[in-house]
């Protein structure tokens, strides 16, 4: 590993310029058990020091709280920070296990609007349609998108979890700056259509979950054991029961080669997502989160770290082992639709 500073790259053709990795903020507020507000608020600012530029929120986290919670930083820090944030999912507070997604315009409309009240800001740097909604064409939800573009309340456009299909038919109608999409060693699906899509068309993958929600890491092995109540991993097929034994065994080729960089699981695990750049020849920007400064310090050192071919190729056999879904309902991803 060596010290230097955050190279950037450019989210598509005409998009925002930003560092090499961004910031999932989600876990700040909603999804990873109780939080401690003055370290996130710390983590977020100790990121932007070392060069991340790239935040990403939605307004599902927390029924917007997420929104609210980094309304401060985002104003404080308008013109170093690029705000990505999402419509079309919500999650009903009483029943969490449940996805609701609407992609209809006027559904859009009071999204985007709410979305800016609670974030405090005149307009969206990029603005994700969060998941599809199958009942809508995506040329008409792209449409009202463009929109938003044309009346200066969002500056790019994004799009979670479609297919490659879907991304060209968005794409016709509006260019798209990015796709958000799990990518990691464990999760790898995209790399058949959607990445050869992205790259023929300009546009940059942003790998959510890159550290495979922390199993990666090697900080837990069994959700149900060792993770809270309120935390969502515990409904995820892969971190629980016989899957989660399976899948810590898989971690073997990880530490493996962190022995050799003198380096983190989690290091190595991002250093693989970051090569993918130059491995599939498009921009590639993970958005690993975090609520720890200390943890933002491990995370961005790791685009200081470059596998040799002979780690690529080791690490590469990870995925097709890997046991169980990413979700218990898959029918709310791109893995679903993509033929």
């Amino acid at each position: 590993m060596n010290d230097g500073t955050m190279a950037t790259t450019r989210l598509g053709a005409g998009g925002p310029e930003t560092g090499v990795q961004g910031l999932g903020c989600m876990g700040m507020s909603f999804g990873y058990g109780p939080t401690d507000a003055r370290e996130s608020r710390a983590a977020l600012e100790r990121a932007l020091e070392l060069g991340v530029t790239l935040y990403d929120t939605a307004d599902a986290y927390g029924a917007g709280d997420n929104e609210r919670f980094l309304s401060p930083f985002f104003r404080a820090h308008r013109d170093e920070v690029v705000i990505a944030t999402k419509f079309a999912l919500s999650i009903p507070p009483d029943d969490p296990a449940r996805r609701i997604i609407r992609n209809d315009p006027p559904y859009i409309r009071r999204c985007v609007e709410a979305s800016l009240q609670r974030l405090g800001v005149d307009v969206i740097d990029l603005y994700y349609m969060h998941r599809r909604d199958v009942n809508v064409p995506i040329e008409e939800t792209a449409g009202v998108m463009s929109d938003l573009v044309r009346e200066g309340k969002v500056r790019h456009l994004g799009l979670s979890e479609v297919t490659a299909g879907e991304l060209r038919a968005a794409h016709s109608v509006h260019p798209v700056a990015a796709v958000q999409s799990e990518w990691s060693l464990f999760s790898r699906d995209i790399e058949a259509q959607v990445v050869p899509a992205a790259r023929e068309l300009g546009v940059a993958l942003v790998p959510y979950s890159p550290l495979g929600r922390g199993f990666l890491t090697g900080s837990f092995v069994n959700a149900e054991q060792e993770l809270t109540d309120g935390d969502f991993r515990r409904q995820q097929p892969r971190f629980t029961g016989a899957n989660a034994a399976a899948n810590a065994a898989l971690l073997e080729p990880v530490r493996e080669v962190a022995a050799a960089h003198g380096a983190s699981l989690g290091q190595i695990a991002l250093a693989w997502v970051q090569q993918q750049a130059a491995v599939h020849g498009l921009p590639v920007v993970p958005i690993p989160g975090t609520r720890r400064p200390a943890r933002v310090e491990e995370n961005t050192a790791a685009t200081r770290i470059t596998l040799t071919p002979e780690e690529l190729a080791l690490l590469d056999t990870v995925a097709a082992k890997v046991s169980g879904t990413r979700y218990a309902d898959m029918t709310f991803t791109s893995a679903g639709r993509e033929q």
